[in-house]
């Protein structure tokens, strides 16, 4: 028996061995792909929202009532024109006042001028009067500065972005009735991360697209950026020029793309292709590990700055398993989710 058992195990030893030395040496299976030449694009990633580079708010220095609105949100204004009034009654009454006593004191100094020229008044008596018709003057013209505060007119030519107000509704002094976007093209605002604030400059180019339009691209280029973050959200403003805004409207979102690096040429494999900083490569047969230097790194493709010739073989998505030496079948691409 102890014989018998003494044979068995070693002819199970003998299996074992060999399946090892069989897994070991036979082919692996795997797929294969050849480097492409294109562009290698880094660029920093940052969501925008679409607004005017001016936007004036148009608000009555005096509060009142808003008896009159001649305008509304998209209407295109001329600079002059009125938007709205509010109630002035109580400043055209003053205003009457006023111009009442203004003419009364021109009449008196019109008298004075002709007893000063016959000599029966005194100097002083007329520089009173003349003096008396100043302020009168100058009171008029505050009263009316101040009746005109009630009438809203355009600053310039523009776009009425929004109105705050409604007929019979109480205006207090100072708050915005319209916003007025005027003077300069539309222009994008992106919040970019501290850590990528660094590598962006005045005049890089920025690819943006916007979802309202998905068969649109647009470009920009940075204009400004503010020189003081977020502290909370650990973000800086970026400003981006538009040239031209076709079909972007004010207050859309963009995803905004800011250029670091493009070269229109570079070598490129599938990032998935790559492992720990090397690739696998197969020749006669075999695999080989190569380690490559990287550029551009993408979800999709990354570039190869150094170490792979442009007619290799790269193993498409390596295992961990992989060894040097080892001997490969390649499989077609269309039987790679095949086990």
């Amino acid at each position: 028996m102890s014989k018998k058992w003494s044979l068995t195990l070693t002819i199970l030893v003998l299996m074992s061995l060999g399946g090892w030395f069989w897994w070991r040496e036979a082919p692996v299976a795997v797929t294969v792909v050849a480097p492409t030449r294109g562009p290698a694009v880094e660029a920093i990633y940052a969501t925008g929202t679409v607004e005017p580079t001016v936007m004036l708010p148009i608000a009555s220095r005096a509060a009142g009532n808003l008896i009159e609105r001649l305008v509304d949100e998209g209407d295109q204004v001329s600079k002059g024109q009125t938007l709205a009034r509010l109630d002035d009654a109580d400043l055209a009454n003053t205003v009457q006042e006023f111009d009442a006593r203004a003419r009364l004191a021109r009449l008196n100094l019109q008298r004075m001028q002709e007893l000063a020229q016959r000599k029966v008044v005194a100097t002083v008596d007329l520089d009173q009067a003349r003096a008396e018709l100043e302020a009168a003057e100058a009171v008029l013209r505050r009263a009316q500065a101040q009746r005109g505060f009630l009438t809203l007119s355009a600053p310039a030519d523009g776009l009425i972005l929004r109105r705050d107000g409604e007929v019979g509704q109480f205006i207090p002094a100072g708050q915005a009735v319209f916003y007025l976007s005027c003077c300069a093209p539309l222009r994008v605002t992106a919040d970019v991360d501290e850590e990528d604030i660094p590598r962006v400059r005045v005049g890089q180019t920025v690819v943006l697209h916007a979802d309202a339009l998905p068969d649109q691209v647009f470009e920009g280029e940075v204009s400004q950026i503010t020189p003081k973050g977020d502290p909370v959200a650990r973000t800086f403003r970026v400003r981006i020029r538009l040239p031209d805004p076709d079909g972007l409207q004010i207050g859309m979102t963009v995803d905004a793309n800011l250029i670091v690096t493009e070269r229109q040429d570079a070598l490129l494999v599938p990032s998935t292709a790559l492992q720990k900083g090397a690739l696998w490569l197969v020749a006669d047969g075999k695999l080989r590990r190569q380690p490559v230097r990287t550029g551009v790194a993408g979800a999709l493709r990354t570039e190869i700055l150094d170490g792979l010739p442009m007619d290799a073989q790269i193993v498409a998505m390596p295992s961990e398993d992989l060894r040097d030496g080892a001997t490969v079948r390649i499989r077609p691409p269309d039987t790679a989710s095949q086990p």
